[in-house]
């Protein structure tokens, strides 16, 4: 039995949790996700609870068993509380803004980059070099941290670029000239 799996989660007062066959619909004070439920898993509203079962023991159902478990607490949260990613800018003139529904980034190209940001996903920016992203779904804020990033990560050498906030870059050392 999977030990994440097993356990159960519990349900608050202001989140409605709907299962329709396959899917299942969590709506909350934010925002409404959904989720496809695999073939193989289960999942028992009992009470205030949520308990995620699977129907055997094969490989698939072991490997899906704790993941539905963890993604349904993370729609729990996120239609109560909500998640945020924060992306730092480093670099002599790089910075961003703003701009309708997308950010623009000047990460140091002959052009500024246009960011469109996907829905369910707000971003504000602090400073001109904070982006703080928000929204529900874990998962769509986490990519699009990961695809922001990937605009300019960060150099090894000068560290410039675009980094998490918590993510500390060892800088290497350049090259030196033998006299």
């Amino acid at each position: 039995m999977s030990l994440i799996g097993k356990q159960p989660v519990s349900i608050p007062d202001n989140v409605e949790i709907t299962i329709e066959g396959s899917k299942l619909l969590v709506k909350g004070p934010q925002s409404t996700l959904s989720l496809k439920i695999p073939a193989c898993i289960k999942i028992e509203k009992t009470g205030t609870d949520l308990l995620v079962k699977r129907s055997d023991n094969s490989r698939e159902a072991k490997s899906a068993h704790g993941t539905t478990r963890t993604n349904l607490a993370n729609m729990i949260r996120g239609v109560t509380e909500g998640f945020s990613k924060e992306l730092e800018i480093r670099g002599v003139g790089f910075r961003a803004a703003i701009k309708g529904n997308s950010l623009e980034l000047n990460l140091g190209f002959s052009h500024p980059v246009a960011f469109p940001l996907p829905e369910g996903v707000s971003a504000k920016v602090d400073q001109n070099v904070k982006i703080i992203l928000s929204g529900a779904d874990r998962s769509l804020i986490g990519l699009t941290a990961s695809r922001l990033r990937s605009l300019r990560p960060p150099d090894p050498y000068k560290g410039k670029g675009v980094r998490y906030a918590d993510e500390h870059v060892k800088q290497k050392v350049g090259k030196t000239s033998v006299g």
